[in-house]
């Protein structure tokens, strides 16, 4: 499988918009647009054996006058690299094992339930943060696709998206969510009351309240 490092973490099923310039990942791009249209990103730099990625699946491309590309991939399936491979590519080629959460690790409702709680109470927070339209997509009824939805809306290291990203159970990685969540949404309510408080100097009338809900 081509491979582009990136210092990003793609979930399956979710969306990542990307900026494609470096000569090496342009002509990656040019390979995939004439095969599949798929490629792995994997967060680590030089993935060795064990890194963990995800199948992206272009889904638009807008090329640009000097070569660059603006792009659209849809996240897959996760893979772990098994070897890295010789080639003549300016870009890494690996050997990869696709995988999916375990079978019978669905979390308990209660826990689904708490978890959507507060994956509302964030997303309404960045949507005020970032002047966004508060109506978004219903979550996702499969439990281990909402996880990743939360997980890619989620404002959080790197590290803590990659292990999130590894867990092969829906029930920790829902339950890994419900203890990270409420630190970043104070984090995020925070940054909203400021900005909307901002946003209304010499407006006139009074800001909104915004509850992180915890």
């Amino acid at each position: 499988m081509r491979v582009f490092p990136l210092k990003v973490v793609l979930f399956p099923g979710t969306p990542l918009p990307l900026h494609v310039f470096e000569p090496r990942y342009r002509q990656l791009l040019a390979d995939c647009l004439q095969g599949d249209q798929r490629f792995g990103i994997t967060p680590a730099p030089r993935p060795g054996p064990g890194a963990v990625g995800c199948i992206a699946h272009i889904r638009a491309t807008h090329a640009l006058p000097d070569g660059r590309f603006n792009i659209v991939v849809l996240g897959e399936q996760r893979f772990t690299v098994l070897a890295l491979l010789d080639s003549n590519t300016p870009y890494l080629i690996a050997s990869v094992e696709r995988f999916e959460d375990l079978p019978g690790t669905d979390p308990e409702p209660g826990e689904r339930a708490e978890l959507v709680r507060l994956a509302d109470r964030y997303r309404e927070a960045m949507a005020l943060l970032t002047d966004t339209a508060s109506d978004r997509p219903a979550w996702d009824e499969d439990p281990a696709a909402f996880t990743f939805q939360v997980s890619a809306l989620l404002e959080a290291p790197l590290e803590v998206k990659e292990r999130l990203l590894a867990l092969r159970s829906t029930r920790e990685r829902t339950r890994a969510l419900i203890q990270l969540v409420p630190a970043l949404l104070r984090n995020v309510t925070e940054r909203a009351q400021v900005h909307v408080r901002a946003r209304g100097n010499g407006a006139g009338g009074s800001s909104p309240d915004i509850v992180s809900g915890e």
